[in-house]
């Protein structure tokens, strides 16, 4: 089952645990908008090649939609410019954007650092805490660089990493400072003194208290699941649990903190921009992080509220809560018609 029918099937379960009224839910499923652009550019050697692209708003019931395009700064310094010529200067149509044009400190690590906040909230509801527990972490490109750094800066022990590269494992802890260091310097994983080579394979199934997929969607499959260790699991890629899999692990008892909110930090400080934009006040990194920190302990306390009183898991919960937010505005502001 891919994303989109993971999302969908998630959706109506939370509608179903909701009981929304068919019009509601309707309404819900229907994008606001769907717009489709094509852009024609000469190419280097002087032919001219067609792109389509298609860009879906889907509800806007409690604000702005805010969208998920990954450009460089330059590329939103760009589409920044290009609205302002003829808006007039509006910093807060875009985020993701240079410092200097009123992006927002802390944003590069924001989603890392969001997957540790999320880790933190989860484990302390366990009475524990990244201090002196085992993790692996599959992918270190920005996400996986950042939770790893952090964990280890917490006391925790990052005993298995993976990417493109290759993989390498220490049972007695990885120096993420200096495996840092080293893909710095040679672009890749392999060859890392401080520790061990393994096959990348291996990652989703080794030994470790806390396993952090940050790569690619549906690595855990019924092939798999079976064989995870892990006793958490942190979902800071986008769906990388596929439903058998999530079946599986939790008849295993295995506890899954969901996507949707595990990797929001990232979104969570876009919005932060946003507001800083809209208030013409720019925060110092220490309030983006602490605000960064209040919003993802919160999110996780309404979430496990919501697990209690309609007897779900956190993947339910978060998406029934989010169901519920959205389903209430569109209520409030009449549109269930």
């Amino acid at each position: 089952m891919n994303a989109l029918a993971a999302t969908n099937r998630n959706f109506m379960k939370a509608a179903r645990i909701l009981g929304l009224d068919s019009k509601i839910e309707k309404s819900l499923l229907i994008p606001f908008r769907e717009i489709k652009v094509e852009c024609t550019i000469p190419k280097d050697d002087g032919t001219l090649v067609s792109y389509v692209g298609f860009r879906v708003q889907h509800d806007n019931a409690r604000g702005p939609m805010k969208g998920g395009i990954r450009y460089h700064p330059e590329t939103m310094a760009w589409i920044l410019d290009e609205y302002s010529k003829f808006h007039g200067y509006s910093p807060a149509v875009v985020t993701g954007k240079p410092i200097d044009l009123g992006g927002s400190l802390g944003r590069e690590a924001a989603t890392g650092r969001g997957v540790v906040y999320a880790t933190e909230a989860l484990l302390a509801e366990h009475g524990k805490s990244i201090k002196g527990l085992t993790f692996a972490i599959q992918g270190f490109g920005n996400v996986g660089s950042w939770a790893a750094r952090l964990i280890h800066e917490k006391g925790g022990k990052v005993v298995a990493v993976s990417d493109i590269t290759g993989a390498v494992k220490n049972p007695n802890g990885i120096n993420i400072l200096d495996l840092l260091q080293h893909k710095d310097a040679t672009g890749k994983l392999a060859d890392f003194s401080g520790a061990d080579a393994m096959d990348p394979n291996d990652l989703l199934t080794h030994d470790c208290d806390v396993l952090i997929p940050c790569a690619l969607g549906g690595v855990l499959n019924r092939e798999n699941a079976g064989d995870v260790k892990a006793k958490f699991i942190i979902e800071a890629a986008n769906h990388p649990t596929d439903p058998e899999a999530d079946e599986i692990l939790s008849k295993k008892g295995v506890t899954i903190l969901p996507d949707i909110y595990a990797n929001a930090g990232g979104v969570t400080v876009s919005y932060f921009e946003w507001v800083q934009n809209i208030q013409g006040f720019m925060w110092d990194e220490e309030k983006v992080n602490q605000e960064l920190k209040r919003y993802m302990t919160k999110a996780f306390h309404n979430i496990k509220g919501l697990c209690k009183s309609h007897n779900c898991d956190l993947r339910m919960g978060a998406f029934t809560l989010g169901v519920n937010r959205v389903a209430r505005a569109t209520l409030l502001r009449g549109w269930e018609a």
